[in-house]
């Protein structure tokens, strides 16, 4: 479980995900959390659940490099308010994919910029990551804030066809960790 100052970001497991192809009520349970009508955000649908178990059962490597449930840790109530993760291990050059998504009541108060600030942690702590990538559509101008609040740069055109990409290397992660550091002190 990846922890940041209001969340947890719960990585999926098949018993997760089944439950979150069940419905809402089911994955509440299973994850002891509060699931709102807009669940889930955009762009996460059935096929995504179905891919995320296909992968999950690949192999053991692949825990924790898929889908991840946030979880907003309020007033000792715990509320499911997006998702997050990778599109998979690192690859052979060392670069992750991360992506994320909230519902639309949770926006606008600083979670994806945390969610993505968790796994870019979480994935430098893996030494076979170099760099973490993160794709968007250029019309989406909160998800482009987001990944330059968490220190992306942009490198241009994304993999997938109209997608834009950002990046962070390890150095630069490195910088900005030591310099927060030091506003510390």
């Amino acid at each position: 479980m990846i922890v940041t100052k209001r969340l947890n970001l719960i990585p999926a497991t098949v018993e997760l995900t089944r439950a979150a192809l069940v419905g809402s009520a089911a994955l509440g349970q299973q994850l002891s959390a509060t699931v709102p009508a807009s669940w889930p955000p955009e762009f996460l649908d059935r096929a995504a659940f179905e891919y995320t178990i296909a992968r999950l059962v690949e192999g053991a490597e692949q825990a924790g490099w898929w889908l991840h449930f946030a979880i907003l840790r309020e007033n000792e109530q715990r509320v499911l308010i997006g998702s997050a993760g990778y599109k998979g291990p690192p690859s052979s050059d060392g670069v992750v994919e991360a992506g994320y998504g909230i519902v639309s009541e949770y926006r606008r108060r600083g979670l994806a910029t945390e969610v993505l600030l968790g796994l870019v942690a979480h994935a430098f702590e893996s030494s076979a990551v170099r760099k973490v990538a993160g794709e968007t559509l250029p019309e989406l101008i909160a998800s482009v804030g987001v990944m330059e609040k968490a220190g992306f740069s942009f490198v241009g055109n994304g993999l997938e066809a109209g997608t834009i990409r950002f990046e962070l290397t390890r150095a630069d992660y490195e910088k900005r960790s030591q310099a927060a550091a030091k506003n510390l002190k």
